[in-house]
């Protein structure tokens, strides 16, 4: 079975997106063992440039050490893809690195360069900006889509 990881910057505080992401991944668990790993937030009040730039590098150090098998950051520079243009990536990634996915949701000010970097592969979802507890569920909602159109299941339409 594919093993999906998704690691995250922050902690979902919304009952309503918690309640969403628990639904997809009991949808996940006939598919793939999906877990999520939260990283800190970094949290500072109106910080300077200098010290988002510490934020950035700080969250990144503890991203890193997270990251299993086949890497995909979550990056507004990456490359945009059709559910099943995902699906096929998802696919041909199965087999790579011991069956292991790992994609990085980067904190409120992005992700370090050097974690974009250690990336296998960097994929944007819009040019707009999500919160980053509804892009969670939003990215637990299209990896299930993938594995509902790799399996013939009928939700994807």
């Amino acid at each position: 079975m594919i093993k999906i990881n998704i690691i995250a910057v922050g902690k979902v505080k919304e009952k309503y997106f918690e309640d969403g992401i628990k639904e997809y991944l009991k949808r996940l668990t006939r598919f793939a063992d999906v877990k999520i790993k939260e990283i800190k937030e970094e949290n500072i009040n109106n910080p300077t440039s200098g010290e988002v730039e510490q934020i950035i590098k700080k969250e990144g150090e503890s991203i890193i050490k997270e990251l299993k098998g086949y890497v995909i950051a979550l990056a507004i520079e990456g490359n945009k893809l059709s559910s099943i243009k995902l699906t096929e990536k998802i696919n041909e990634t199965a087999a790579y690195k011991n069956g292991e996915i790992s994609f990085v949701i980067g904190g409120s000010y992005g992700l370090a360069d050097f974690v974009k970097n250690k990336a296998d592969y960097m994929l944007s979802v819009s040019d707009m900006t999500f919160p980053h507890t509804l892009f969670r569920l939003m990215l637990l909602e299209q990896i299930y889509r993938c594995f509902t159109i790799t399996n013939n299941v009928g939700y994807h339409k």
